[in-house]
């Protein structure tokens, strides 16, 4: 009895031992953000999609979609599919949880991130939620509606609860650099934050008047910031728009801007019928955003598929290396909480 009594002091002085030599700094268990597919909703803003922007945070989605207007119609951040001039949304700009339903919706962007604050500040660990925006007709800096203006909003809102391109960077010169040496942190890191990712919108691509695009106007914005060392401030990730072969940053005319893209954003049909090498995004740590995940063949429904039809679909886009999946899911909340390995 003394031998067991022994050897069981003896296990228990060594887990102490380990529990207090082990570095403060070690990462939690899980797998590192880049390494898995998740499933998010488009236009999570719409009413007839969830009466409020909380149903949409509550769904279990990891990605919720917003389309922001900026032009001089109007003297604020508009949230609208359709209407440059006003905002059809289910934000409530709420300031406390139980306003979350209760406050009068058609808020803009600063209302959803009020709501998406008091949501969070209820949920303090949340699972990590990508927030795209689509700036359906651009940044407008000369009104007040500029990159600066942006960062300047989102992080008066949201604050700590940001992971933002300075997090991802920090130690590194940017953000390429920061994941291909493994820089995404694991996502139980990521618990209770929200990335921002930001795209062209429909309008500003359509615009032959516009030669200054989002992904372009807000990637030299994070150049100059870490220029002047304020990198911390930037609130989001511009994403490289539109499914491509090969290295679709290459558009860019600046070599300068393209390791500030480490986000890519397109058709989910194009990059699994285009011919393009999805795992080369993969390999390198990118996220990839895959979107209409229903309309790769064969075609399925956009918003109302079985469950196992939706499920299956996921599962083919994880192991064609997506890090999203998007469609307009949000009646099938146990699709939009899956959560597959990554090019499994």
């Amino acid at each position: 009895m003394s031998g067991i009594r022994s050897v069981g002091t003896v296990a228990v002085a060594a887990a102490a031992m380990m529990a207090v030599t082990a570095p403060a700094s070690a990462e939690p268990a899980g797998p590192a953000y880049d390494a898995a597919t998740s499933v998010g909703v488009h236009n999570a803003y719409e009413k007839g999609k969830y009466p409020y922007f909380a149903d949409a945070l509550d769904s279990g989605a990891a990605l919720v979609e917003l389309d922001v207007w900026t032009n001089g119609l109007g003297s604020s951040w508009r949230i609208s599919h359709s209407n440059p001039f006003g905002n059809n949304s289910n934000c409530v700009n709420a300031s406390t949880a139980s306003e979350l339903r209760t406050n009068k919706r058609d808020q803009g962007l600063g209302g959803c991130l009020a709501d998406m604050k008091a949501w969070h500040d209820a949920h303090p660990g949340h699972r990590p939620v990508v927030v795209k925006v689509e700036m359906k007709d651009g940044f407008n800096a000369k009104g007040g509606r500029g990159p600066a203006e942006f960062d300047a909003l989102v992080r008066g809102k949201l604050g700590d609860a940001v992971y933002g391109p300075g997090d991802l960077t920090a130690g590194h010169a940017t953000p390429d650099e920061a994941v291909r040496a493994g820089g995404w942190p694991t996502r139980d890191r990521l618990a209770g934050k929200f990335l921002f990712e930001l795209i062209p919108g429909t309008v500003e691509e359509h615009n032959p008047f516009d030669d200054l695009w989002t992904d372009v106007e807000y990637a030299t914005h994070l150049k100059e910031l870490a220029a002047r060392g304020r990198l911390a401030g930037a609130a989001a990730f511009p994403a490289v728009h539109g499914a491509a072969a090969g290295d679709p940053r290459e558009r860019y005319a600046d070599p300068a801007l393209r390791p500030w893209f480490v986000v890519f954003d397109g058709d989910a049909a194009t990059y699994l019928n285009g011919g393009i090498d999805t795992a080369w995004y993969d390999a390198r740590h990118y996220l990839l955003i895959m979107t209409d995940a229903q309309n790769v063949p064969p075609v399925i429904d956009g918003t109302r598929p079985t469950e196992a039809q939706a499920l299956a679909r996921v599962a083919q886009l994880a192991a064609a290396h997506a890090s999203f999946v998007t469609a307009d899911w949000y009646p099938l909340p146990s699709v939009l909480k899956t959560v597959l390995p990554r090019g499994a």
